[in-house]
């Protein structure tokens, strides 16, 4: 069961209190991220969410780690594009002890200037980590290619260009214009006295009065067509896709099962057709991001430059043809990996704590998993058809590919 309370401030509390645990953990999220950065400071709230582990008035930072490896805790932070989180996960007999360490780090950090100046190596350094990963680096520029040098088409990290500039005095501006009230949300889950964990976010957090600025938000505009990086690799990385659902799409559930009968786990028809049957793959998978207001739905494949046309011409050919071939077999295949998927994500307080942020960010209710389940089992083959044909159809399709190719070595596919 869970439960929502507010603040002296207004700032949500989702609880959900789990007995037959020893572990508790707590997030506070911020409606923030990537997305929301303009060009010239992009990478700010990544950047950002580093800098408060770098001390507080109370604390340095090598007084952070050491308390929290006292304490057997898991404090931590990561940034999206929609949204930056930092929480804590403990035993449950140190939940005060742990609040007292997440809010100070939340609350009173100091942004040393010396810390700033050494962040900006460490970022560095994980910016040359994606580009030196190119499974992962043709995301972002697939992402680029869909939404634009702006907006979701803005990478987390930013670049090297941004990081160098920013000053103490930047993130003070982004924390006051972001980090205010209407754009926090709390939420724990495990083994808690609720009293005490509501009476201390009241005395910490509820006394925030800081009101974030307004933002003029637009939807983005997904951008379609072919964009090829050369890149000497030993592997052509290709990503592409089509618009996919908003979170709160009524035909979220639809969308979940038609991904998995697509290119999610090993019985998909993706890794059956492409790796299992033509062996033209060692990697091949498909994922739906949704975000606010958009989503994306794509594939993610590496494979050998020989094999590059013919793994685009058969993943196009599958996705266009899903909503005259599924069947009711795979259907229920799908329903029965969806359910199976959900309970295993949902065994940890982790798992928990993150479920129940998000569904208050993205839908403004809970929905139990029973509730979810009901959802997905209520899905029919019909409902899978007809939201095939509504975002594939005819379509143009956005395509980025990152390596050793060049366009003339993929426009004879019949699918381009």
């Amino acid at each position: 069961m869970v439960k929502k309370i507010l603040l002296n401030n207004n700032i949500p509390v989702l609880l959900e209190n789990v007995k037959d645990v020893r572990s508790l953990c707590v997030g506070i999220w911020v409606k923030t991220g990537a997305r929301y950065e303009q060009p010239d400071n992009n990478g700010i709230s990544h950047f950002l969410e580093h800098m408060y582990f770098k001390g507080t008035d109370r604390r340095s930072a090598e007084g952070i780690a050491m308390e929290t490896d006292s304490l057997g805790a898991e404090l931590n932070a990561l940034t999206s594009s929609e949204y930056t989180l930092f929480y804590v996960k403990v035993l449950d007999e140190f939940l005060e002890k742990a609040m007292d360490l997440l809010t100070d780090i939340f609350l009173n950090s100091t942004l040393p200037e010396t810390g700033i100046e050494k962040e900006r190596n460490i970022i560095s350094e994980e910016i040359n980590m994606v580009e030196d990963t190119p499974s992962d680096y043709v995301h972002e520029l697939f992402n680029k290619h869909v939404w634009g040098e702006t907006g979701l088409g803005q990478p987390v990290l930013g670049s090297k260009e941004t990081i160098k500039t920013f000053t103490k005095e930047d993130l003070l501006s982004y924390i006051g214009k972001n980090y205010g009230i209407g754009n926090i949300v709390v939420a724990c889950s495990g083994n808690f006295m609720e009293e005490k964990l509501t009476d201390f976010l009241d005395r910490s957090l509820g006394g925030l009065r800081r009101v974030s600025e307004k933002r003029g938000e637009s939807s983005p505009v997904f951008r379609s067509g072919l964009n090829i990086v050369t890149k000497d690799l030993s592997e052509a990385h290709v990503c592409l896709g089509i618009t996919g659902m908003p979170y709160a799409s009524k035909d979220r559930y639809s969308m979940h099962l038609l991904n998995t009968i697509f290119g999610s786990g090993y019985s998909s028809r993706l890794f059956q057709n492409i790796r299992e049957k033509r062996g033209l793959v060692y990697s091949i998978y498909s994922y739906h991001m949704s975000y606010s207001d958009t989503g994306i739905w794509a594939v993610n494949a590496g494979t050998d430059k020989k094999h590059l046309g013919e793994v685009i011409d058969i993943t196009v050919n599958e996705m266009r043809n899903l909503s005259r071939t599924v069947t009711s077999d795979e259907l229920q295949r799908a329903k029965a990996q969806l359910k199976g998927n959900l309970i295993l994500a949902l065994e940890s307080t982790s798992s928990k704590m993150t479920n129940i942020a998000k569904q208050e960010i993205y839908y403004g209710k809970y929905f139990s998993p029973e509730e979810v389940i009901g959802m997905v089992e209520s899905v029919t083959l019909e409902d899978i058809k007809n939201l095939a044909e509504k975002l594939v159809g005819n379509k143009p399709l956005a395509i980025t590919v990152y390596g050793p190719v060049k366009e003339e070595d993929i426009r004879n596919s019949d699918k381009l």
